[in-house]
């Protein structure tokens, strides 16, 4: 592991291609146990994460091109998307009604959760890229996650091994000077 949380920030690489290890749901547990420490406002917990492997990545597709009304040649090239990556994580945010604490706080926890998780991944060797789309929200693509109410999808990481040669240098700066602002 990186030496600092700095550390980790600063190699974090989104990783497009990997290849089709992955890491078990043990690990994925212990990922999340550091990750679900994120701030949360009353400790309400509004996050769920969902493991697709296998043949559920098939059925993600599937929902995938049927939300976008596709069939033939694009639904087929819609549906292969979730196989990119052998293993698939749900990020849900399972918001609920709290009177110090609305949706959109709850939401931005189960965001956090999903950030973190995505640099403890990169920091733990495994290629990881936030994935999301147009359908992310779709009912159908919901029903396949098995959402219930006041669950909504904010999209998925997608995880694998590193291929070799995957850790290119990073792009231009940030810029924060120009995105930052201070109020007297």
């Amino acid at each position: 592991m990186a030496a600092s949380v700095r550390e980790a920030m600063l190699a974090r690489r989104s990783s497009p291609k990997v290849t089709e290890v992955a890491p078990d749901d043990a690990e994925i547990v212990a990922l999340l146990d550091v990750a679900g420490r994120v701030a949360d406002h009353a400790a309400l917990r509004p996050w769920r994460v969902i493991a697709l492997r296998g043949e559920a990545r098939n059925r993600l597709g599937d929902a995938l091109a049927a939300a976008a009304g596709l069939d033939g040649e694009h639904g087929a090239r819609l549906a292969a998307k979730p196989l990119r990556a052998p293993l698939l994580l749900a990020i849900v945010a399972s918001t609920t009604s709290h009177f110090k604490v609305p949706a959109w706080e709850q939401e931005s926890v189960a965001a956090g959760v999903a950030h973190q998780l995505s640099l403890l991944l990169d920091d733990a060797g495994w290629g990881v890229m936030w994935r999301s789309g147009p359908h992310t929200r779709h009912p159908l693509v919901a029903e396949m996650h098995g959402l219930v109410d006041g669950e909504l999808l904010l999209g998925w990481l997608y995880v694998g091994g590193l291929p070799d040669g995957a850790r290119a240098d990073r792009g231009p700066e940030v810029g924060a000077a120009s995105r930052f602002s201070s109020l007297r």
